[in-house]
């Protein structure tokens, strides 16, 4: 996939490396900063480039759109650039640190020469990709080898859902093992398929692409909770909301250190 869309774009196809660099190929993985997916978008760099994001979906962590983004940024920094250690620079630190690096380096415009310059974390992170290069393709000179991967690009496709559908409700229906249906939909947050103005993408294994356009119907009413329980649902998350307080753990602290300054259990905060 990452191959197909760097070639769209006209890109070097050794920038598929990068989101080894940027996420170890962890569709779910956040930063500290709180940069998520694959290409580790923050979030107003996601809307820039058009990733949606709300309560229930955020695609930041779909691998198809985020890796369209991320091919996107990358041509318009190399646009800015002309160079790809720099453009790479400012993809890690963001085209501001690249900038003010040059101007108090007197105007230089190599990587190398900027390197004493710029943010810690992106003196690393080219050198890391160079790396990552050389281990992908020299790999077995290490003894390192691939294993099979759960599936592959080619081995699912997309399907258009129309009506809110939680993947309990898909994983019964069209009999997929949740894990699957989690683990190539990472960009439902809540495991639920919303209501929305335009129809959501929902990607499935091929040999189940059929089964769901021929019962489509079928799957938005297997087992649809009744309005008493839709009501229980709404009172519990309304209870939660209220009862519920937000604690920043600070280091060296511990659940029972919490649960004993807010007066609760340890299994409560667990909970």
């Amino acid at each position: 996939m990452f191959e197909s869309k760097l070639s769209e774009y006209g890109l070097p196809i050794e920038l598929k490396y990068l989101a080894v660099i940027e996420s170890g190929l962890r569709p779910q993985v956040k930063s500290r900063a709180g940069a998520l997916g694959l290409w580790q978008f923050m979030y107003r760099t996601g809307l820039y480039f058009g990733l949606k994001e709300n309560s229930y979906i955020d695609e930041r962590m779909d691998p198809e759109k985020a890796t369209d983004a991320a091919c996107r940024y990358l041509k318009k920094l190399f646009g800015i650039y002309g160079d790809w250690n720099l453009a790479l620079a400012a993809y890690n630190a963001g085209p501001g640190n690249v900038n003010k690096a040059i101007r108090r380096s007197g105007g230089k415009k190599d990587y190398w020469e900027l390197w004493p310059y710029l943010p810690r974390e992106t003196r690393g992170y080219v050198p890391a990709f160079i790396a990552v290069n050389y281990v992908m393709n020299n790999a077995a000179e290490h003894n390192l080898y691939p294993i099979e991967p759960q599936t592959t690009f080619f081995e699912y496709d997309t399907v258009y859902v129309k009506e809110e559908v939680s993947f309990e409700q898909i994983s019964e229906a069209l009999e997929i093992d949740m894990e699957l249906l989690t683990f190539l939909n990472p960009r439902y947050t809540r495991m639920y398929i919303p209501l929305s103005d335009k129809p959501n993408v929902l990607y499935l294994p091929q040999n189940k692409v059929g089964l769901f356009l021929e019962n489509e119907q079928v799957v938005y009413s297997y087992n649809e909770p009744t309005p008493e329980e839709l009501a229980a649902k709404e009172e519990e998350e309304r209870i939660i909301r209220e009862t519920t307080e937000i604690h920043t753990v600070k280091n060296g602290e511990y659940l029972g250190l919490i649960a004993e300054r807010y007066h609760v259990r340890v299994s409560d905060i667990k909970a």
